[in-house]
C-alpha cells in the first residue's frame, strides 16, 4: 500500500495521487486524504481543512492545472479548504450543500451541485458521481472510471467504521447507499481517512452484515429494557444489557439511528422483515415514546 504523507503526493492508481493533512486524530485518524486527480487538467476531491501548508502544497503540486475542486461532503476536516484553494487557482466549487446541523461548513459556498452518476471528464479522466448519504445526507463518492478507483469520503474509512448522527445522518440511507455501491465496477477504494481498501466489495459486504449484526444486538437490548434511552443509570448497564457491550447499550445516537431507520423502512414498504426486522422494532417502540427517541 502507499504510504500516508503529509508532504508529498504519493500515487495510488495512474490517474490519482493522495497527500494527508497534518489533522490526525481520533475522529481522522492519520488525517484527511486529499486526492489529486489527473496529469493535465485536475481535479482536487476533498482539500481538507484549512491549514496553510497543507494549501501551499495543493496549490504547488496543481501548478496552474486545476479546473475543479470537488468535496465529498462539507463536514469541517473535508471542505474548509475549498474556499482558499479556489480563490488561489480559479478553479471551479463542485459539491452539494445542505442546511447547518451545527457540523457543516458553512464557508462552503456558490458551488455546483451534483447528480446522481453526473460525470464530470478530464482529458485523461472520468470522474462518476454517487450520491451515498449516510454518514451526512449531502455525502458523494467519486470513481474515477478508468481507474476503477472510488474516492468514499466518510462513506468508507480504512480501519474503523464511520459515525452517523441523526437528523442529517440516516442509517436506512446508509445501508441502501452501501448496497447501491455493488452495482459498480470497482477495484479499489480510496478513503477519505487511512489506506487504500483493495477488496472493495468484500469490505462493502462486511460493513452491511457488521451494521445490521449492531442492529440486533440493540433490539434484543430494546426487549430487555424499553425504558433503555431515558432510564437506565450506566452503572447498570452490564447487568441489564448482558450479553451485549454496555457502550451499544448506552449509545443514544445509536438507538436513534436504529429506531429512525425501522420508522422509514417501515413507511416506505422497501424492506425485507425478516432481515430489518421492521415488525420487532415497532412492537417494542410501542411502550416508548417518540418523543424520548427522535
Amino acid at each position: 500500500m502507499p504510504e500516508i504523507t503529509h508532504d508529498r503526493a504519493i500515487e495510488v492508481s495512474p490517474r490519482v495521487r493522495r497527500i494527508t493533512a497534518c489533522n490526525a486524530g481520533r475522529m481522522t485518524g492519520p488525517g484527511t486524504n486529499t486526492y489529486i486527480v489527473g496529469n493535465d487538467a485536475l481535479a482536487v476531491v476533498d482539500p481538507g481543512p484549512p491549514l496553510d501548508d497543507h494549501l501551499a502544497n495543493l496549490v504547488d503540486i496543481c501548478a496552474g492545472r486545476l479546473r475543479w475542486i470537488l468535496v465529498t461532503h462539507t463536514h469541517r476536516d473535508h471542505s474548509p479548504a475549498a474556499a482558499a484553494l479556489a480563490r488561489a487557482t480559479g478553479a471551479e466549487l463542485v459539491g452539494n450543500i445542505i442546511d447547518d446541523d451545527g457540523h457543516q461548513d458553512t464557508s462552503f459556498v456558490g458551488a455546483r451541485a451534483l447528480e446522481h452518476d453526473e460525470r464530470i471528464e478530464g482529458p485523461d479522466f472520468t470522474l462518476r458521481a454517487l450520491l451515498t448519504p449516510g454518514h451526512v445526507a449531502n455525502h458523494v463518492c467519486f470513481l474515477v472510471e478508468e481507474d476503477r478507483l472510488l474516492m468514499t469520503g466518510d462513506h468508507m474509512m480504512g480501519g474503523s467504521t464511520v459515525v452517523i448522527v441523526p437528523p442529517a445522518g440516516n442509517m436506512k440511507a446508509y445501508i441502501e447507499s452501501l448496497e447501491r455501491m455493488l452495482e459498480y465496477d470497482i477495484d479499489a477504494v480510496a478513503p477519505g481517512h487511512g489506506d487504500l481498501i483493495a477488496e472493495p466489495r468484500a469490505e462493502i459486504r462486511h460493513l452491511i452484515a457488521h451494521r445490521l449484526k449492531r442492529e440486533s444486538k440493540v433490539v434484543e437490548a430494546l426487549a430487555k429494557a424499553r425504558d433503555l434511552v431515558d432510564h437506565v443509570p450506566r452503572e447498570h448497564a452490564v447487568e441489564i444489557g448482558n450479553p451485549i457491550a454496555p457502550e451499544e447499550i448506552q449509545d443514544r445516537h445509536q438507538v436513534r439511528r436504529i429506531v429512525a431507520r425501522h420508522r422509514r423502512a417501515a413507511a416506505t414498504h422497501r424492506v425485507d422483515p425478516g432481515e430489518y426486522r421492521v415488525g420487532e422494532m415497532l412492537d417494542l417502540l410501542k411502550g416508548m415514546s417518540s418523543a424520548k427517541i427522535e
